[in-house]
């Protein structure tokens, strides 16, 4: 397991993260299905994307790949690399303790 620092994300790093833990995605792909996931509660904009995916690329978090479709080649395609996962993953435990702690005050409303 690689030990990936664990920091707050921000709305739009775990959408995007979200979006391609099952497969590759291109940008607008991902901005449509963000606001699916979040039931139009996110939009991510293309400046806040590509500003992200670079930097989350920087970060090793995800990386570009090519799309084995003919149609999609000049399309940027990303993916999640094994330390965008556990990063994704640390997250989701994160928020799910938060839910647990306010369970606990709010009884579940």
């Amino acid at each position: 397991m690689l030990k990936a620092k664990n920091e707050p994300l921000t709305e739009s790093y775990y959408y995007i993260l979200l979006c391609l833990y099952n497969k590759p995605n291109h940008g607008y792909g991902i901005m449509q299905d963000t606001i699916i996931l979040s039931e139009g509660n996110v939009k991510i904009g293309s400046g806040t994307m590509y500003g992200a995916t670079s930097n989350m690329m920087k970060k090793g978090w995800i990386r570009e790949t090519e799309s084995e479709n003919p149609e999609d080649k000049r399309k940027r395609l990303y993916e999640l690399t094994p330390l965008g996962k556990e990063i994704l993953e640390q997250e989701v435990t994160r928020l799910k303790r938060l839910v647990k702690g306010s369970e606990m005050i709010l009884g579940g409303k």
